[in-house]
């Protein structure tokens, strides 16, 4: 499709502004591996917070809410909704523990809350892991999602696309480091976010359409629009609900949701200025993330499916879409091409920011594993900060080339790596919970976790059918994630009972430094007293009773948050008034608890 001068002129200063930012950042960025990866622990929680949201508010997000809601409707989002309780469980209880270890990295915690080699051998090993697998292939599906937007909107083949945002985004995020990432992303959630309401004003817009009221009321939708899964169909209810909100949350590991904090959320609350803008940081974004950004996406996609029932009616008007990438995540996109001159430019520069303020946050926190927990601390520990620095930049451009060509050979769709990604942690999560308040858990026990959840994973995908393990309340992705969480659970559990603890040295020094407390910890704290040493923890009251409090209550105000904009949209003022009404309580409830969590 064309694009005027005027949509043009706006991308262009969008590309200036972006480079702007991260040449003004490098004059600091490169002073160390502190400054460039931690932003010299001195960020403030608004700006961590937005970060966060718009790292998250990645190119393939709506993409993957658009199929999501096309092939299950609204309800089959609770797959990521759930979420919401592991964000608010590092919120009140991990985010004040992250920040009190100092660590560089979040895979730093290893050696020093496990000892020996096989702490080592788990930093090491998930640096590279991680870093390089993981991490590319989450940024395969970014990219993924851009090459779908440039060659339905711009017309541009795959090659091209990849190749321009590459190497912009490897030059502001390589000079700048965090700070240009953070910065960046501040300014370019502005443009998305507008960019995302803009684009459903305009789909709900169009003349097969007419108006909000005329969408909803469209009998196409019907079985779409239920925010909660239908109850009376249990093979609905419980693979929608009941597991994502009883199971998932704990016990899946996911990038961005990890149980316990980590990755890119545990990079940010170890570049907050304290605890409390840590937890300020991660609050505004769960918030943020659940209650505020679904909805336009949402909207987009119930539109899309009048316009375009099925496949083949995107292929149709697209012919030029190759089968790889045509699947109905394309459906966002698609969308997008309704958008008028001036505003298709602007919304096209929201979605190129949204790719790039998650490429960018996965390459640094990537590069930072590579440097700090790989480079470094194993094959060169007497390095400079300047030699450190480099090679940040240059892991930068290595893992950008990687992820491209991963989107340009093998992904297909945004919902093939979601489910990659889950199954692939299933069964780790109650680890990264437990680890801060059970002093018998190990570094073996999270190793023997690892490979067990990689090994189940690859077998269920490749070796077991689907139609071998669906039942008739549960479909074969639903089977496959439970299977994998008991295997791997049972697993850690016989080798966390079997295998030698962690020293007490190692254990102690631990809890002199992050001061968890709690009962899981009172063997630990019976040693240390015995030995004549004080630990802070068992001089403060253990506040977890507060934070679970907390939790429940962000989780509440959250979720209604999210219902009550869902049920004005619908036309459903008083219950969306109700909602509303609970969201206030609950934050006057929140306030109150907060002054009982021991932050520093």
């Amino acid at each position: 499709m064309a694009l005027s001068g005027l949509d043009w002129g706006i991308i262009a200063l969008f590309f200036i502004i972006v480079l702007a930012i991260g040449w003004i950042t490098s004059k600091t960025a490169g002073k160390n591996t502190e400054e460039y990866f931690l932003g010299g622990r001195s960020m403030p929680w608004w700006l961590l917070g937005i970060s966060m949201v718009a790292t998250t508010f990645s190119a393939d997000t709506p993409n993957l809410v658009t199929g999501f809601v096309r092939e299950g409707g609204v309800a089959k989002n609770w797959a990521w909704w759930a979420f919401l309780i592991t964000g608010m469980v590092t919120v009140f209880i991990y985010a004040k523990l992250w920040r009190r270890s100092g660590v560089a990295t979040d895979l730093g915690l290893y050696e020093l809350r496990y000892g020996g080699k096989p702490a080592s051998f788990l930093r090491g090993f998930r640096a590279l892991y991680l870093g390089l697998f993981f991490n590319c292939l989450i940024m395969g599906t970014v990219t993924l999602a851009a090459i779908k937007i440039g060659g339905i909107m711009l017309d541009l083949e795959p090659f091209t696309v990849v190749g321009i945002v590459s190497v912009v985004v490897i030059i502001y995020s390589s000079l700048g480091g965090i700070k240009g990432v953070i910065w960046t992303d501040f300014f370019q959630y502005g443009i998305a976010t507008v960019g995302a309401i803009y684009a459903a004003y305009v789909a709900v817009n169009q003349p097969e359409i007419g108006s909000l009221a005329n969408l909803l009321d469209n009998p196409v939708l019907q079985g779409k629009l239920n925010i909660m899964p239908d109850i009376s169909d249990p093979s609905v209810f419980v693979t929608m609900l009941i597991i994502p909100i009883a199971v998932q949350w704990w016990a899946v590991w996911y990038p961005g949701a990890e149980p316990g904090g980590g990755g890119y959320i545990a990079q940010r609350m170890l570049s907050a200025k304290d605890e409390k803008n840590a937890i300020g940081a991660t609050l505004l974004f769960n918030f943020a993330h659940y209650a505020l950004r679904p909805w336009p996406w949402i909207i987009v996609a119930l539109a899309s499916i009048i316009l375009y029932p099925d496949l083949a009616s995107i292929k149709a008007e697209f012919p030029n879409i190759t089968d790889q990438y045509l699947g109905h995540d394309i459906a966002y996109p698609v969308m997008l091409t309704k958008l008028g001159t001036g505003w298709l430019g602007l919304v096209v520069a929201s979605l190129i920011a949204a790719v790039m303020s998650t490429l960018s946050t996965h390459l640094n926190w990537g590069a930072s594993y590579i440097v700090s927990d790989f480079y470094q601390r194993f094959l060169k520990p007497d390095a400079t900060e300047k030699q450190q620095v480099m090679v940040g930049r240059i892991s930068t451009a290595v893992l950008m080339i990687l992820s491209a060509i991963l989107a340009l050979t093998i992904l297909e769709n945004a919902t093939q790596a979601f489910d990659i990604l889950l199954l692939s942690g299933a069964g780790s999560g109650a680890i990264y919970l437990l680890r801060w308040f059970w002093w018998r858990i190990n570094a073996v026990t999270e190793i023997v976790a690892m490979v067990s959840a990689t090994i189940t994973a690859f077998i269920l995908v490749l070796v077991v059918p689907d139609e071998a393990v669906a039942t008739a309340l549960l479909d074969a992705s639903s089977v496959k994630l439970l299977i994998a969480i008991a295997i791997t659970t049972v697993v850690w559990l016989v080798t966390t009972f079997t295998t030698k603890p962690e020293s007490m040295d190692v254990l102690i020094n631990f809890c002199k430094e992050v001061h968890p407390g709690g009962p899981g910890w009172r063997k630990v704290s019976e040693e240390a007293e015995a030995r004549g040493i004080e630990l802070k923890q068992s001089m403060t009251k253990w506040d977890m009773p507060s934070s679970l409090l907390s939790v429940m209550l962000g989780c509440i105000g959250i979720y209604s948050s999210l219902f009550s904009v869902g049920n004005f949209l619908y036309g459903n003022v008083i219950q969306g008034s109700l909602l509303a009404v609970v969201v206030g309580i609950s934050i006057f409830l929140l306030m109150k608890v907060w002054t009982n969590l021991n932050i520093e």
